[in-house]
C-alpha cells in the first residue's frame, strides 16, 4: 500500500514543491530516496540470481533501495544487522539500562535541521548520564570507573511525525582496571532514585540550555527574522513537528484523528525512573539483566526499528491514509488520516541528510578506547559467507541472513531439493534483465508510476 501511495501521487507531490516561486524544490537526497523507493524490490530495476548446483534451479532475488528514511524492508534488514552486531560483537554480557530522552518542541525542529548542534546535544546528554554513573560508583568506593554506550537517534513518533531524540544502551554499572596489563573488571550499580532521576533531568536541561545560549540559538528574536520563506525542507520539518499540514490550501491546519474526544484526555504522570522539566523528559526504566542476549537483541532492535510499521496502514475508502497506533493515545485518538500529498511531505521529513550517523558509540565501547577490546565480545568462528566464500569473522552478517531474519525466507536454501543455493550472478544491464524475465513469464517493466497531475485551476504550489 506505501508503494501504491507513492507510485501514484509521487510525481504529483514533486511537482507542485519544484512549482513553488518563493522556495527552491526539496534537497537532491529527499528526492533521490523517494524516487528509489519505487525501484525497491522490484526486478524490472536488477537482481542477483542464486544457483543450485544440487537440482539446477534458480532463484531471482531483487535489489533493495537502502533507504534510511522510510522504506519499511531496508529499515528492517538494518534493524536486524545492528541488533545482530551490537549483540555479537558489542555489547558485553553484563546488565544494559535504556536510557531515552526527549526535548521540547523547538530544540526538535533546531536538532532536525543542524547535524552539529544535534552531535553537541548528543555527547551533553551522555557526559551528563555517565557523571551519574560515576557519583554511584565513588559511593560504592571505586575509583576511576568508567561504562559505555551505544546512542541510537531516533527521528519519529508514533503519528510519523519529526521527533529526534536519543536512545542510549548504558551499560548499567562500571569497569574499572587494577593495572594497564590487566582485564577491566565489571562492577553492576544499584538503578537511580527517582530523586536522582529529577536531578538528573534538571542537569540535562541546564547543560543543554547553555549550549544553546553559547551558540546564540536560545535568546534569538523571532521577530529579528527575515521575511523570506523558510527553505522547503524546513517548512516541512516544521509542520512535521508540529502535526500540521505544510503546503497548500490547508497549511497550518492540524491532521484529523479518529477516536479523538474532547476532555478525554488524562493528564501524564512520570512513572518510575522517569522525570519531565520544562519539555524535557527522561526515562531509563527498562533494563535487561545480564545473560539475557534474546532479550538484549529484541531491545536492539526496538532503539533500531523502521520507522512505518506497514501493517498499521490503511486507505480509507476516500483515498487518504490511515497510520492506527500501536496503542490509543490519552485522548483516546486511536488513527490519524494523511492525504496522500500531506503523507509524502512526512515522509520528505522522515528522511535523514547524507553522511550522518545515526548510530554511535560512546565511552568504554568508543572506537578508540583504551579498554574496548577487552569488553567487547570476542569474534564468532569464520563462516561461509552467502555467496559460498569464506567470510572474515569481523564483517557483519551476510545479506541472506538478514533477509532471513527480518523476512524468515532462507533464499539460499533451495525449496525444490533442500540444497543450499550460490549466487552467480548481479544483473544490472537492461537488456539481460528484460530478456530473462520476459523468458521466465515475468513482468520486464516496472509499475507504472503516476505523472504529475495539474493542480485544479492553477499551477500554484498545493
Amino acid at each position: 500500500m506505501l508503494y501504491r501511495v507513492l507510485a501514484e501521487h509521487l510525481e504529483t507531490f514533486l511537482d507542485r514543491t519544484a512549482r513553488d516561486p518563493q522556495r527552491a524544490g526539496l534537497p537532491g537526497f529527499v528526492e533521490l530516496e523517494l524516487r528509489r523507493f519505487l525501484g525497491c524490490g522490484v526486478l524490472a530495476h536488477g537482481f542477483a540470481r542464486v544457483h543450485c548446483p544440487s537440482c539446477g534451479s534458480d532463484l531471482l532475488v531483487a535489489f533493495s533501495c537502502k533507504g534510511r528514511g522510510f522504506c519499511p524492508s531496508c529499515g528492517g534488514r538494518r534493524m536486524a544487522d545492528t541488533a545482530a552486531w551490537l549483540v555479537d560483537r558489542v555489547l558485553p554480557d553484563v546488565g544494559v539500562r535504556q536510557w531515552v530522552v526527549t526535548f521540547p518542541w523547538s530544540l526538535r525542529f533546531q536538532l532536525a535541521r543542524d547535524q552539529a548542534l544535534c552531535r553537541a546535544v548528543r555527547r551533553t546528554f551522555l557526559r551528563a548520564v555517565f557523571g551519574d554513573y560515576r557519583r554511584r560508583a565513588a559511593r560504592a568506593g571505586l575509583v576511576d570507573a568508567r561504562t559505555g554506550a551505544v546512542n541510537v537517534v531516533q527521528r519519529f513518533a508514533s503519528a510519523l511525525n519529526l521527533n529526534v531524540h536519543f536512545h542510549a544502551l548504558v551499560l548499567d554499572g562500571v569497569y574499572t582496571c587494577e593495572s594497564p596489563w590487566a582485564n577491566p573488571v565489571f562492577h553492576p550499580l544499584a538503578p537511580p532514585t527517582d530523586e536522582e532521576m529529577a536531578k538528573l533531568c534538571r542537569t540535562v536541561r541546564d547543560r543543554v540550555l547553555r549550549l544553546l545560549r553559547r551558540r546564540g540559538l536560545l535568546d534569538a528574536d523571532p521577530a529579528s527574522a527575515t521575511d523570506e520563506e523558510p527553505p522547503l525542507l524546513e517548512a516541512l520539518a516544521a509542520a512535521s513537528i508540529a502535526g500540521r499540514v505544510a503546503l497548500g490550501e490547508r497549511a497550518g491546519r492540524a491532521l484529523t484523528r479518529i477516536g479523538a474526544r474532547p476532555g478525554r484526555e488524562v493528564a501524564y504522570v512520570p512513572g518510575e525512573l522517569c522525570a519531565q522539566l520544562d519539555g524535557f523528559s527522561l526515562h531509563a526504566r527498562v533494563r535487561v539483566p545480564p545473560g539475557d542476549r534474546d532479550r538484549l537483541e529484541h531491545l536492539c532492535r526496538y532503539v533500531a526499528r523502521p520507522a512505518i510499521a506497514t501493517e498499521r496502514l490503511s486507505l480509507s475508502k476516500h483515498g487518504n491514509v490511515l497510520y492506527r497506533f500501536r496503542r490509543p493515545w490519552r485522548d483516546g485518538t486511536t488513527h490519524i488520516v494523511f492525504e496522500p500529498l500531506v503523507f509524502l511531505e512526512r515522509l520528505a521529513a522522515l528522511v535523514p541528510r547524507p553522511r550522518t550517523h545515526l548510530v554511535t558509540y560512546h565511552g568504554v565501547l568508543a572506537p578508540a578506547a583504551s579498554w574496548r577490546d577487552r569488553i567487547v565480545p570476542g569474534p564468532r568462528p569464520r563462516r561461509r559467507s552467502a555467496g559460498g566464500c569464506s567470510a572474515s569473522a569481523d564483517r557483519r552478517h551476510p545479506w541472506a541472513e538478514l533477509l532471513k531474519r527480518v523476512f524468515a525466507v532462507d533464499v539460499l536454501r533451495c525449496a525444490d531439493c533442500g540444497g543450499r543455493r550460490v549466487m552467480i550472478a548481479t544483473i544490472t544491464a537492461a537488456d539481460p534483465i528484460h530478456r530473462i524475465l520476459t523468458h521466465l513469464g515475468l513482468a520486464p517493466q516496472p509499475p507504472p508510476i503516476a505523472p504529475a497531475r495539474p493542480h485544479p485551476g492553477s499551477f500554484a504550489p498545493f
